[in-house]
């Protein structure tokens, strides 16, 4: 082998991720970010940085400033930020481009057509409003997001990575496909959130833990919850978050606190959601769409908690009607309440669902070894 071969042998791909927030990045991917740079990669986040810098840097990642606000669709701003960040993949000399999350895709994938990088990944946490909505305006922009991605934005070498297959069928794509990988999530470390023995009962806890966003189903957990009570169930719900100023599908606080009354407590953002799910029976995400795979499912399941949940992609992903928790449809308050009256009159169910959550997160490819795996593999089959 010659020394020039060896040196190309020994150089690993440098991996750019892209995303809007440092927190988001922060909360979810540290350890896909921490697994590349094991495996000997140059890693680089470009994200707006506000309070995590020195959690993504401890990763062995260099942090890249970029500006963008999330919540802005304006087609200038967007395509601003594209110019700013095609210009930073060409300084780094990026290899690979990984964008997640829409907004990133949709201003990552424009860098890299700018700055002449094909080898990306599409990681789609969620279509958020756009993928909830089942009306002719939710159908259009669904639409126009396919032609875009798969169209202008998309290269022989582009690779899709997906938390739900739903999310794949929106695209056009077959889950099967060879360019298309579902993962478990962000994944989440099992020993990082051991089960706690169920608190007594009643009354029946149940713990909603999320940002305060009408997109979570937070009312309709509020609305069942009192409805359950007028049928004489003894609950206590618990809401954990903190509304995002960023997102325009935030609850007021003044919303929040009017909420925060007979057996219904809004209690702010929370440090430790390990502690709120030892406390809690059950955990409750009532969402209305959009999800990828929420983070507050696999933290609940893994904490072996029995789940409340919609039949939404993603979140039904992950739980099972039945089996580790039940499933109802979205906006409907009657029959989550009613879900809520059956685990409260069977405390032994509660306990099996819980069981079968935190083993479905173990055996079920949710955990972060398994994602971060698929990653690798995403990586390699790309350099």
């Amino acid at each position: 082998m010659q020394p020039q071969d060896a040196n190309r042998e020994e150089k690993r791909a440098h991996i750019a991720f892209v995303v809007t927030e440092d927190w988001f990045f922060a909360s979810h991917f540290l350890p896909m970010a921490r697994a590349a740079v094991a495996a000997g990669h140059p890693v680089s986040v470009v994200t707006r940085v506000r309070a995590h810098r020195d959690a993504i840097a401890a990763t062995g990642a260099r942090v890249v400033e970029l500006e963008a606000e999330r919540s802005s669709l304006n087609p200038m701003a967007a395509g601003y930020a594209a110019g700013q960040l095609a210009a930073i993949l060409k300084a780094l000399k990026a290899d690979i481009v990984h964008c997640i999350a829409l907004r990133g895709i949709l201003v990552g994938g424009a860098a890299a057509v700018l700055a002449g990088i094909p080898s990306r990944v599409y990681a789609l946490t969620g279509l958020g409003l756009i993928g909830a909505r089942q009306d002719r305006t939710g159908r259009l922009a669904r639409t126009a997001l396919r032609l875009l991605i798969r169209g202008p934005l998309e290269t022989a070498r582009t690779r899709y990575l997906f938390e739900n297959p739903d999310d794949a069928r929106l695209l056009g794509l077959d889950p099967d496909n060879p360019r298309v990988t579902i993962v478990g999530g962000a994944g989440i470390d099992p020993d990082a959130w051991a089960p706690q023995p169920l608190p007594p009962q009643p009354p029946l806890r149940i713990a909603l833990t999320a940002r305060m966003l009408w997109s979570k189903g937070v009312d309709t957990a509020v609305e069942a919850a009192r409805l359950a009570k007028a049928e004489g169930v003894n609950l206590e719900l618990s809401l954990y978050g903190a509304p995002d100023p960023s997102n325009r599908r935030a609850i007021p606080e003044a919303t929040l606190r009017d909420w925060s009354r007979d057996g219904v407590a809004w209690h702010g953002a929370t440090g430790d959601v390990a502690a709120v799910l030892a406390r809690a029976h059950v955990a409750c995400l009532p969402s209305r769409g959009g999800e990828g795979l929420p983070r507050a499912l696999l933290e609940a399941a893994a904490g072996g908690r029995a789940i409340l949940t919609t039949d939404v992609p993603g979140c039904r992903t992950l739980v099972r009607d039945g089996i580790e928790g039940l499933v109802v449809p979205p906006d409907d308050s009657k029959a989550l309440a009613a879900a809520m009256v059956r685990l409260a009159a069977d405390p032994a169910l509660v306990a099996r669902m819980g069981a079968a959550a935190r083993a479905r997160i173990v055996e079920g490819g949710f955990t972060e070894a398994a994602v971060t795996r698929a990653v690798l593999r995403l990586y390699a089959d790309l350099a």
